[in-house]
Parts: structure tokens; C-alpha cells; sequence
């Protein structure tokens, strides 16, 4: 349960088993508590959370090289969506990739995930393309979305 305020910050070692357990939740194949301490180990990665006190309530994972990045993961605990949990955590991921100089911010997304299209259409992102049986378990194809600084 969300206590307090939600604020979204970066990643710490702490939230590493919620963010995990959110992995589980949301995705097969999940990734591993590993490599989410991988990615506070890569320079070129940032993990967001939306957390109150030590609920993680949900993350974004974001990575940069040059002047291109990418979301590569992003969840809200079923029980906080429609909260603006997302909105906040896309808040940050685009407010740091512009202060970082990315001119580009990729994304792909399940065709089905309705909420996740139209928040980030609702952003400025464009349909690019389109991944045909990409997601597995169950297969599903990707919409692609870059979204230009």
C-alpha cells in the first residue's frame, strides 16, 4: 500500500527485489535482480521508480549512447495503475535523455497495450514500425515509437 507521497527517483540497491518481483509480474521472460544490478553498474543506463516510503509502485529502465536512447522496460503494479504512475515515470526518462543530449528516444510496445499507446502517443512518440510476432508467451507483435527531441 502507498503510504505517502510517490516520488520518482533513480533506482538503489534497495528496490532491486520489488523491482524484480514487478519483472515477474509483468514479463516472460523477466529480467533477473542481476541484471538490474547491472544496470546501476552501466554508465550508460538509468533505472526510474515510482516509490512512496519503500513501496516500489513501479520502474522504468532507460538506456543512452550518444545521442539515441531507449526505454527498455516499464511497469506499475497492477493495484497502482491509473494513478499517473506512468506519466511520471515518462516524465523522467524524457526529461533526462533531453538534459543528456539524445536528439532520439526509441520505445517498442505489445500491440495490445492499449493504456501504454495511447500515454505515449499522447507524448509526441510516432509509430515507426512495426515487429511482427516479437513478444513470445503469448506471441504478439511490437509497435515500434521513437520519439524526437
Amino acid at each position: 500500500m502507498l503510504r505517502g507521497e510517490v516520488t520518482i527517483r533513480p533506482m538503489e540497491e534497495r528496490d532491486i527485489p520489488q523491482i524484480a518481483a514487478l519483472e515477474r509480474e509483468n514479463f516472460n521472460p523477466p529480467w533477473s535482480e542481476d541484471a538490474y544490478r547491472e544496470e546501476m553498474k552501466n554508465p550508460m543506463a538509468r533505472v526510474f521508480v515510482a516509490a512512496s516510503d519503500d513501496t516500489v509502485a513501479g520502474y522504468l529502465g532507460l538506456r543512452q549512447v550518444l545521442d539515441e536512447a531507449s526505454i527498455n522496460n516499464v511497469a506499475v503494479a497492477r493495484q497502482f495503475r491509473g494513478r499517473g504512475l506512468g506519466k511520471g515515470l515518462l516524465e523522467a526518462a524524457l526529461a533526462y535523455a533531453g538534459e543528456h543530449g539524445a536528439a532520439l528516444l526509441t520505445l517498442e510496445v505489445r500491440a495490445s497495450n492499449t493504456p501504454a499507446i495511447r500515454l505515449y502517443e499522447e507524448y509526441g512518440f510516432k509509430r515507426v514500425g512495426l515487429r511482427r510476432r516479437f513478444y513470445h508467451r503469448p506471441t504478439e507483435d511490437a509497435i515500434l515509437y521513437n520519439y524526437y527531441f
